[in-house]
């Protein structure tokens, strides 16, 4: 019987969560969710000086909104402090660690020295095989003994075989004098207890598993699947940072990027499945493994993010469409539609999401079904509604007024309108969208007529020409 593959994310709390983290996440979700498995959430809170509540609860939102949905409950490791002091005990009950009694002074001092005699800093402390009897009555450490000799060799999906010469590790520090857990023992501890067996996490970590590999084998425990992946770059190819622009979550949420979107693109950041650059959550379950896995860093292009945002716009069913609509408005604090508002947006929306690539974008495109009358006329589309224009919408709205209200029928009332005035179609439409968005840059007219309906329509046209009641 085949093991179920369990992963899990485990951030630190000290801030929002980094748009690379969230790929991280996202690759554990595709890797666990696509073959049946678990994917766990881990709060890595050791560091309590820098660790909030808020960056918590930051974490959590922004992969609620990701879409992310996580197994079981959330792990808080500093809860697990008395569970990571117990596996040090066993390891130094298993002559796998030791007591190390030297001050951080002594430690410098060494090091110091050897940076002078040009010899390796790396620290062997003399306390690794004292006698227990000789132990002085003093803080201590508690370090693990790395074998000194042979190397420690990495399997990596990604990265592939990776060889760490031994005498190249220290006796890294378990416990510190205070009794508390170092971070390196704390995440050995809990991906073992939690049943983590594959860990999908940056390239910045493959140090570390060698370190961490050293405390599993200590205790006798299966190594789990190691998979690093390589780490999100700016367009310039430079480590992503503030200057590149948004770097949590919740910024890319408030600019209206939908989350199917994000997920697509984040996808795509390092790994890939042949020329696919579109593709749903089923898909992307389905296909996303190891082999697709690039070991270069991913250049993070704000256009593609756009392009693919818009293609799931578009594809999104209308009704959803709103729904996302509506979360977007109540995490970005503004005002919520109307139910007559809301039916309006859902009637507009085949034509409203065809090009748009965020949700502020289509909120603009909707405008001239959100604005309420009398509306406000922007300068540029003020400009086609001059004495001439003005005229031809009073004389077209005795047409409207006993028009039947189907595209067909509105195209053909405004063609003939047009061909009998001897005007072209466009000077026809310039005042009109004026006059139904009080903006120049509108879907259709026949669209807006359409979703707005024949009164509203003949009112606006009252309100433009100055014949319609108040």
């Amino acid at each position: 019987m085949t093991e179920q593959v369990v992963t899990r994310f485990a951030p630190s709390p000290t801030g929002f969560l980094h748009i690379g983290g969230a790929r991280t996440a996202l690759f554990n979700w595709l890797y666990a969710r696509g073959r049946g498995g678990k994917f766990l959430l881990r709060i890595e809170d050791t560091d309590r000086a820098r660790s909030t509540p808020e960056a918590t609860q930051a974490i959590i939102d922004g992969l609620k909104w990701l879409g992310l949905d996580h197994d079981g409950e959330i792990v808080s490791q500093f809860d697990r402090a008395d569970r990571h002091r117990e596996v040090a005990l066993e390891m130094m009950a298993r002559d796998m660690a030791y007591k190390c009694f030297l001050t951080q002074e002594e430690i410098e001092a060494f090091r110091e020295k050897a940076r002078e005699e040009k010899r390796s800093t790396l620290f062997r402390s003399p306390w690794r095989d004292a006698d227990p009897a000789t132990y002085p009555d003093a803080p201590y450490v508690i370090r693990l003994k790395t074998p000194e000799e042979g190397v420690t060799v990495i399997r990596d999906e990604v990265q592939g075989e990776v060889t760490i010469r031994n005498d190249q590790l220290d006796d890294m520090v378990l416990l510190r004098s205070d009794g508390t857990p170092v971070y390196m023992l704390a995440v050995v501890v809990d991906d073992h207890d939690m049943g983590v067996n594959t860990v999908i996490r940056g390239d910045d970590h493959l140090n570390n598993a060698a370190r961490q590999m050293g405390i599993y084998t200590a205790m006798g425990w299966d190594l789990p699947t190691y998979a690093h992946i390589p780490l999100i770059h700016g367009p310039d190819g430079k480590k992503l940072s503030k200057r590149h622009g948004a770097l949590g979550v919740e910024e890319y949420r408030d600019m209206g990027y939908p989350a199917a979107g994000m997920r697509n693109y984040l996808a795509r950041l390092g790994w890939s499945h042949g020329d696919d650059e579109f593709f749903t959550d089923t898909q992307a379950q389905s296909w996303f493994g190891f082999d697709g896995m690039g070991k270069s860093p991913a250049r993070f292009d704000f256009k593609k993010l756009a392009n693919i945002c818009g293609q799931h716009i578009a594809a999104t069913e209308d009704a959803a469409l709103l729904h996302e609509l509506q979360a977007f408005l109540a995490a970005t604090h503004q005002p919520t539609l109307s139910d007559a508002k809301n039916s309006l947006l859902l009637a507009a929306m085949p034509f409203l999401k065809e090009r748009a690539k965020t949700f502020p974008e289509l909120i603009e495109k909707a405008h001239f079904c959100l604005a309420d009358r009398p509306l406000e006329i922007e300068e540029k589309a003020a400009k086609s509604l001059d004495s001439v224009s003005l005229g031809i919408l009073g004389e077209l709205t005795p047409h409207l007024q006993s028009a039947s209200w189907g595209r067909e029928e509105l195209e053909g009332v405004l063609n003939a309108f047009a061909t009998a005035r001897d005007i072209k179609f466009g000077q026809l439409a310039a005042p009109l969208r004026a006059a139904l968005a009080g903006r120049s840059a509108t879907p259709s007219v026949i669209d807006m007529m359409l979703v707005l309906g024949r009164e509203e329509t003949i009112l606006r046209l009252g309100d433009t020409t100055g014949t319609g009641a108040a």
